[in-house]
């Protein structure tokens, strides 16, 4: 057992501190410049008051990007010197988003103690690397990301630290093997356990669904499946439950090691990024796959998103979110007895709205940021969630879950197979999609992304939008001479959310164009980019008519996206010709 002391270390305020809806993201550069990861550690501390950090127990881990091994000695020896009581973490500081939720709300120690928070070190979807991000949020208690209330005065407290604590004498702790090391300091015993960072999450997974039934799916050999981590910390539990509890090959795993810089690529699963799984699946330009998978996924760098593909076919987020929530108490035993209520974040497209008051649910519109979920589901007011930016989850945990969503698919696809496995065709992810629309309406979505475009253009562009809705009038005519076929704009805002669980209320959360056949136009800022500004841009058209839901989504939305480009004057505010990612 090491003893150690506590010094206090001399420091100043460094700009730029402030947590966005994920947490502090910036380049490794920033983050490894001298007491700058120290100085937001030490705001967090005091944010949360000596009286709940003294004794406590924390979490830390993240998604094991370059950086992370070193921050997370840097966090053990603060927390020591602040009186924490112990600290755990993922085997490697290896753990899922999702995973550190569920570890706060579900893990019980050796000596009957919960933990209280945790340090995640993950910039999410954003390439890793020497040269590229890292990232450091705090989650509460219940499992969910820090309110704005906390992340405010973890800001305002940067702008005015002076002093740190850390624990000198404390060595570094080995993060790869699994056992407890423990250390005295002038607060008493301080303990850092190191535990497998995949045993609470499958135990939690196999609560929820029926493991025999997505087993028998898997093992038909009309079914086939691929999973893609992206190099990220998806990998530490693709194959203990794809594989081991499951029964997939493990030739059905792509990219499941997780690394460093996630194997040089950009862990974000969309279609543009996840390129090896868009080709096995048969989505690429170049279609050489003769025999795709029937079902393909992938997800982000820590694992709290999903994108989810049938053979030759793309399920958007909006479209996943609404189909769980319109199979889940028939498909997984967790919602047996039906759900509490849905929510979807403002962006995202209206089709969870449709199976809400089609099934006669509650209904929640949120800001983007999961915490607003979170909210509702501590209120028992909401069951399933979910955004467009490929994130979708339940009120299992308080972050959304990647690896939920995919056994959530699979689940619902082994439901409507059930007694169809040994038939001649199953039940496909196309099949019940269509199925989805036919019932509903389709909600034609596309989200064109201009990342990293001058800030000061882009603030220009928003001011721009807010401006034109104080005359409609003007609006309508200035669509009608881009697209005269265009249906009327009939409201315009800026969305603002009230809070129906502690009346907190959000501003300024994107500028929005209804239209009267029920589409929509939306601008965003986003916060989870490291530099530069990233402009969201949503269209959304609605369609009941059978006969037009097979179209392909780009063509029946070019009329759309030709007035919000002209409308917005994208090219002159930001000097793109075109987007950098569109889904």
């Amino acid at each position: 057992m090491g003893a150690f002391k506590v010094t206090r270390v001399q420091t100043s305020p460094i700009d730029g501190q402030k947590p966005g809806t994920s947490g502090l993201r910036k380049k490794v550069k920033v983050f490894v410049q001298p007491h700058y990861l120290q100085n937001f550690v030490q705001s967090t501390f005091n944010a949360l008051g000596a009286d709940k950090m003294k004794g406590a127990t924390l979490v830390v881990s993240g998604d094991g990007r370059y950086y992370s091994k070193d921050a997370i000695q840097i966090i053990l020896k603060m927390a020591a010197a602040n009186g924490v009581r112990r600290i755990w973490v993922g085997q490697n500081g290896l753990l899922s988003t999702p995973a550190v939720s569920a570890v706060i709300r579900e893990r019980v120690g050796a000596d009957g103690s919960k933990a209280n928070g945790a340090f995640i070190l993950t910039a999410s979807h954003n390439p890793g690397g020497p040269n590229e991000d890292f990232g450091i949020k705090y989650n509460m208690e219940n499992g969910g990301p820090a309110p704005e209330g906390i992340t405010d005065k973890i800001y305002s407290n940067t702008t005015t630290i002076k002093e740190y604590l850390i624990a000198e004498g404390l060595p570094d702790v080995d993060i790869s093997k699994i056992g407890l090391s423990n250390f005295t300091g002038p607060d008493g015993q301080f303990d850092v356990d190191v535990f497998d960072s995949a045993s609470d999450y499958v135990k939690l997974m196999k609560s929820i669904f029926d493991f025999q039934t997505i087993k028998k799916l898997l093992s038909s050999p009309k079914f086939t499946f691929c999973y893609d981590a992206l190099h990220g910390v998806a990998g530490a539990y693709a194959k203990r439950i794809f594989v081991e509890e499951l029964g997939a090959k493990e030739s059905s795993l792509l990219n499941c090691v997780p690394k460093e810089d996630f194997g040089g690529g950009h862990p974000d699963p969309n279609l543009t990024y996840a390129k090896e799984l868009v080709a096995r699946m048969g989505l690429s330009k170049s279609d050489n796959n003769a025999d795709p998978p029937e079902f393909g996924a992938a997800a982000d760098g820590d694992a709290d998103r999903n994108m989810v593909l049938g053979k030759r076919f793309f399920v958007t987020p909006s479209d996943s979110v609404a189909i769980i929530a319109a199979n889940a108490v028939q498909a997984i035993p967790y919602f047996s007895g039906g759900l509490k209520g849905v929510a979807r974040s403002m962006p995202t497209s209206a089709a969870l709205d449709v199976v809400a008051k089609h099934l006669n649910l509650k209904f929640f519109e949120v800001p983007t940021g999961w915490k607003f979920f979170g909210n509702l589901m501590d209120a028992d007011m909401c069951s399933v969630c979910g955004e467009e930016s490929f994130g979708t989850g339940s009120d299992h945990i308080r972050e959304k879950d990647g690896i939920w969503a995919v056994l959530a698919w699979l689940a619902i696809i082994a439901h409507k197979n059930k007694d169809n496995l040994g038939g001649d065709k199953l039940v496909t992810v196309e099949d019940i999609v269509r199925q989805h629309w036919s019932t509903y309406g389709r909600h034609y979505y596309t989200r064109y992304d201009y990342e990293n475009v001058d800030a000061g253009g882009a603030k220009e562009l928003m001011a721009y939008l807010v401006k034109l809705q104080s005359n409609l009038t003007e609006v309508n005519n200035i669509i009608k001479g881009i697209q005269s076929d265009v249906s009327n704009v009939v409201n315009a805002d800026e969305f603002e959310y009230k809070d129906p669980v502690d009346g907190s209320i959000s501003k300024h959360q994107g500028i929005r164009y209804l239209f009267e056949d029920g589409s929509r136009l939306v601008f965003r800022l986003s916060g989870t980019g490291s530099e530069g500004a990233t402009i969201r841009l949503y269209i959304e058209q609605y369609e009941k008519d059978p006969s037009k839901i097979g179209r392909d989504s780009q063509e029946a939305l070019a009329p759309l996206v030709e007035v919000a480009l002209k409308l917005s004057k994208m090219q002159e505010y930001t000097g793109r010709s075109a987007p950098t990612v569109i889904t």
